[in-house]
């Protein structure tokens, strides 16, 4: 009778114990999400517009405006880093640039300072696997190189059976896929994009691939940050999202791209929804405070900005191919338009970055005469506005 007596107390203890476990399980969560969007006090910052794959653009930009050594190790102290979005698509090496960035991270923290890699719509395109579906998007050095290894050799081993011969793979084994192979990548490539009522395999092969090493990195991201009075955003905030609180914006995106990451995973196709997301006016796509057709917009400028209580805004998103540095502002320096075609897939483009320091603004730009990753001597003198 007493051992039935006594086991009730342990049952309620346990009990406790589980509940107890599980609130702090929950608000963990909670605060885990909670991911910080705004700075202050900030003495440095350097933000660099879209990628579009081109790895060596980026190192390049780097090392001239002494972020990194010679090394490609973080030299900048506590200067902030902005890299603004659109890392993936049309070109070549956009896992190079995630894999360094993921490195630069740590090494910029324990100096003091900080790497932001915000997300753009292509990021959100490969998160929810939908970049295919936009003929030349997904380049097929980027597509092999998110593949996973064993997935890439079984086809190879399948395009020489096909094509009658056993050779083993001749080029040197860093390399994304065997240049021999190249013809049969790009049909591969072309029927892999071809839109269906479900994935083709390859495609679930990529986004499985490129979520589990990835994935987690990338959807907790922000989407917009705020160091000291300036916004930098992908596409741009227009008057309605500049009236959303900031963080809860940024959770928002993220709780969208996790559920899309999710689908994305599945053979079958389902239906997310992820109203921002896929806002054309939202803040991965908005384009009008790109227009320079656009110039009676000045007044929402203004209201824009009083409600993000900000100065200033940084974008990207929209080509802005210059001939001059003050062609990278908008209404006064209010807004500033970096996205110039740092990858080389822009034949008209140049390398850029923006250099804010102690709240004023500078412009850098490579030499248009020499677009293959130019020694440093070959810039244009830094202009201060």
């Amino acid at each position: 009778m007493n051992n039935e007596f006594n086991k009730y107390p342990m049952r309620k203890i346990r009990a406790i114990f589980i509940f107890t476990l599980l609130i702090f399980a929950i608000l963990s969560s909670l605060y885990a999400e909670r991911i910080k969007c705004v700075w202050t006090g900030v003495e440095r910052i350097v933000a660099v517009g879209d990628l579009h794959g081109d790895y060596e653009a980026f190192i390049y930009i780097l090392k001239v405006n002494k972020i990194i050594d010679e090394e490609n190790h973080w030299i900048a102290g506590k200067t902030h880093l902005v890299q603004i979005g659109d890392i993936f698509d049309r070109g070549t090496h956009a896992k190079s640039i995630l894999d360094f960035l993921m490195i630069l991270e740590k090494e910029a923290e324990v100096a003091g300072g900080k790497v932001h890699v915000l997300i753009g719509n292509h990021e959100f395109m490969n998160i929810a696997g939908i970049a295919f579906d936009y003929r030349g998007y997904v380049s097929l050095e980027q597509f092999v190189s998110f593949l996973p290894k064993e997935y890439v050799e079984e086809m190879e081993m399948k395009f020489r059976k096909n094509a009658g011969e056993n050779s083993p793979r001749e080029n040197n084994s860093d390399d994304f896929f065997d240049p021999n192979l190249k013809t049969e990548w790009l049909e591969f490539l072309d029927d892999v994009s071809r839109k269906s009522k479900y994935p083709h395999p390859a495609r679930l092969e990529y986004s499985r691939n490129l979520l589990e090493n990835y994935g987690e990195w990338l959807t907790n991201k922000n989407a917009v940050i705020k160091i000291n009075d300036i916004i930098f955003v992908h596409g741009g905030l227009n008057e309605k999202y500049s009236k959303r609180n900031l963080e809860k914006l940024n959770e928002s995106i993220r709780k969208e791209l996790k559920s899309l990451a999710s689908a994305a995973k599945s053979p079958l196709k389902r239906n997310v929804r992820a109203p921002i997301a896929f806002d054309s006016n939202g803040p991965l796509w908005y384009r009008d405070l790109a227009d320079p057709e656009d110039k009676d917009f000045e007044e929402e400028v203004d209201r824009i900005l009083k409600n993000l209580k900000a100065q200033h805004m940084v974008i990207a998103h929209t080509p802005t191919l210059i001939t001059h540095p003050g062609e990278m502002q908008r209404f006064n320096k209010k807004i500033w338009i970096i996205d110039t075609g740092n990858s080389k897939v822009y034949v008209n483009g140049r390398e850029s970055a923006l250099i804010i320091e102690n709240g004023e603004f500078y412009v850098w730009l490579g030499d248009p005469r020499k677009r293959e990753t130019p020694p440093l001597e070959y810039t244009i003198q830094t202009q201060n506005f």
